[in-house]
């Protein structure tokens, strides 16, 4: 087995954590700035939660920020929920995902010394940190950030105000970086797998990041295309997407028209639905590792799962449309779409019980980063199975637009996707930092936050069956149908107060834990996989003090005559 060569000695410290060309520095980059905009687009919510459960009363705190009186205005309220969605899929969970546990993760469990393209890999970031400055940016525009929904939907996309324009060129930066991130990790993933590390020996993880960036490569330049022409719509007098005849306030709008606002649901929706799977295909990838090293035991039918996430993958771009049943469009489209709907849930099914079935028979680690895999077992499943209905025109017409939806998708992305992070956060913090999160404080960060998770997005399913339409300022106020569960206004409100409170014992963690954390060695979990045999933290820019060899699939664990319950990949196969 050969060195490899040691090419880096003491660098500068803008160098070496500004401008760094290592996969692990640009992660952490990546983690530590969508962990800031994850609580940036949750304070907007915390506001936004404020206004629904007190309409017409001042918000504190922060109101003064806000309006006249501290009281919330529709327009602000409209900002506040466009920016809440875009900054927490596009700026925190994706980034987090994959910018940060892809980024440093996937080179350490393929054996590289490090991503195939490291300068690629740092403007990446960069591409991201800056489409991000200019999104937050917008809420000092005249007129405030972008109004129209985090679909961005015209034609009240292309007459808002300055900040719609904007969010607009942000999102082609934000693009821009996922499309370099995604061509980086296809490139690694099949030039730099260690020798002897097969297709089918690799970690689920590394296949879930994999089929993640085929999605970011093929679905987002579509919607990077039409955020240009929206662009241009904005600002050099074109029609892409406005139609001839459209009033304003009384007025004919002066534009030459001929253009289709649905031309432009269709662009945003052939990259949003796939970006569903990529927020979910990293967590299922962390669920997988934490779940066979915690039970003990291999992953139940890893081939099926690799195939699956294969299939969810191609399945993804032929599904988009489910959003678009109100818009008219005929029966055969219709019923070819509610049908690769009903399909792509097999996969997403096939996945789960695979991950429920590894769970019989194991010996189980009840530590918090298996209380937060475990948990997210239910919580995607609940996000699955509400989406169903949806995926029918039939039942799709009552709740297209309701609470319903809104439960619905923050059940995959919030108690689903974010806590399958904080599972691999506290699973991997040991490799990145050499020191072991404290567990009593991980439990009391994990208890509360399921509680108060389900308090939050449960009772939106009973106002959307009830009726209530999503985007209002006032919650259903005004709506005589809504009286009835008005009050679960307050009860979701405060839910997620004390789910902000809940993730105090996080922060604590991560800090006491830098400085007075156990110590850990390589693979203090019992770890098969190949980033336990690097040092912890991995070493500066080429990871392994060799370059490892790969002689055994990813999870070998409680293998009958070994005399240990785990053997890693680099162990020789005997005989």
């Amino acid at each position: 087995m050969a060195h490899i060569s040691e090419t880096h000695h003491d660098e500068p410290f803008i160098r070496k954590y500004i401008f760094s060309i290592d996969h692990k520095i640009i992660g952490l980059q990546y983690g530590i700035t969508s962990l800031v905009f994850l609580f940036f687009g949750f304070c907007l919510m915390l506001i936004m939660r404020w206004q629904l459960a007190y309409p017409e009363q001042a918000v504190p705190i922060v109101g003064g920020l806000l309006g006249e009186g501290g009281i919330l205005l529709p327009e602000i309220y409209n900002s506040l929920g466009a920016m809440h969605g875009t900054v927490m899929i596009f700026l925190g969970v994706v980034p987090l995902a994959v910018g940060a546990l892809g980024n440093y993760f996937v080179p350490l469990q393929i054996g590289a010394p490090d991503m195939a393209f490291p300068k690629l890999n740092m403007m990446s970031y960069w591409s991201y940190l800056v489409g991000g400055i200019i999104m937050i940016a917008s809420f000092f525009a005249p007129g405030g950030a972008a109004n129209s929904g985090w679909t961005s939907y015209p034609p009240l996309a292309d007459i808002a105000t300055i900040g719609q324009t904007i969010w607009l060129l942000g999102m082609v930066f934000l693009i821009t970086s996922s499309l370099l991130g995604s061509i980086n990790f296809i490139t690694t993933i099949i030039q730099l797998r260690a020798p002897g590390l097969f297709w089918m020996r690799l970690p689920f993880f590394v296949w879930g990041q994999f089929v993640t960036a085929f999605l970011l490569v093929l679905a987002f330049p579509p919607l990077e295309a039409a955020a240009v022409l929206q662009l241009m719509d904005r600002v050099a007098g074109t029609s892409f997407f406005l139609p001839s005849g459209l009033v304003i306030s009384g007025e004919m709008l002066d534009v030459s028209g001929g253009g289709s606002p649905l031309l432009w649901q269709h662009l945003f929706w052939f990259l949003a639905h796939p970006e569903v799977y990529v927020l979910i295909l990293p967590a299922m990838g962390i669920v997988a590792e934490v779940i066979a090293n915690n039970t003990r035991k291999p992953i139940w039918g890893y081939r099926s799962i690799v195939f699956a996430a294969a299939f969810l993958g191609f399945m993804s771009f032929i599904v988009w449309a489910h959003h678009m049943y109100l818009t008219g469009m005929g029966n055969a489209m219709s019923m070819f779409f509610q049908t690769t709907t009903m399909i792509i849930s097999i996969p997403s099914v096939i996945i789960l019980s695979a991950f429920f079935i590894s769970l019989w028979g194991g010996s189980i680690r009840f530590n918090s980063p298996m209380l937060f895999a475990i948990a997210f077992l239910p919580m995607f499943g609940i996000g699955g199975l509400t989406g169903l209905p949806l995926g029918l025109g039939a039942s799709d017409i009552h709740l297209h637009d309701t609470y319903y939806v809104i439960g619905h998708f923050h059940y995959v992305v919030a108690p689903g996707t974010i806590f399958a992070l904080f599972a691999g956060i506290y699973y991997w913090f040991p490799k990145m930092t050499g020191r072991k999160m404290n567990e009593t404080l991980g439990k009391l960060h994990f208890w509360p936050s399921l509680i108060f998770m389900n308090g939050v997005f449960m009772p939106m399913f009973i106002q959307g069956l009830a009726g209530i339409s999503r985007r209002l300022w006032d919650g259903g106020l005004e709506y005589a149908h809504a009286s009835n569960v008005l009050q679960w206004n307050e009860f979701m409100s405060i839910s997620a107060w004390l789910l902000g409170l809940a993730q105090i014992p996080f922060i604590i963690n991560v800090f006491m834990s830098l400085r007075n954390g156990e110590k850990a060695g390589k693979n203090p979990w019992g770890s098969t996989t190949l980033e336990w045999s690097a040092p912890s933290p991995p070493l500066p820019h080429k990871n392994f003090e060799k370059i490892p060899e790969v002689h055994r699939d990813p999870y070998e664990y409680s293998v009958p005559g070994r005399k240990r319950d785990y053997t890693p990949q680099t162990e020789p196969q005997k005989g």
